[in-house]
């Protein structure tokens, strides 16, 4: 994080009541990439990214098994075919790689929204009292 990012969140936690600090304390830091990318696969989309895993998986063996086999032929015009599935295999895992990649960024802002929820719903119950 930036120095500004830093000092913002200081000054948001400064601006917190004590009880809302604990709440804060209580739900913990953001957690680690590999929790977070493990939790893609937890929730009502988990069957999406296990699809996409899968395509990933199966992609990379493809991809390396048309490298094997572009590597074994002494023929140009079959050299470039595989060299052109390697390509298609190789773009094929990008792309359900950069899913993941954003359904982990979608789950990390939707926690923060919640946050932010909750700290909404606290603020409004504490002015209606």
């Amino acid at each position: 994080m930036t120095t500004k990012t830093e000092d913002l969140d200081r000054l948001i936690l400064e601006a917190l009541d004590e009880e809302d600090r604990g709440i804060l304390a209580e739900l913990g830091e953001e957690p680690g990439y590999f929790a977070q990318a493990f939790g893609l696969f937890r929730g009502k989309l988990a069957w999406v990214m296990w699809i996409a895993y899968i395509v990933n998986i199966i992609g990379a063996g493809l991809a390396i098994w048309a490298a094997w086999k572009m590597f074994q032929t002494t023929d140009p015009v079959m050299t470039m075919r595989w060299g052109i599935a390697i390509l298609v295999a190789v773009n094929v895992g990008l792309f359900m790689k950069g899913g993941l990649g954003l359904q982990m960024q979608n789950n990390r802002i939707l926690r923060e929204l919640k946050r932010v929820e909750l700290q909404i719903a606290r603020g409004q119950a504490r002015d209606s009292v």
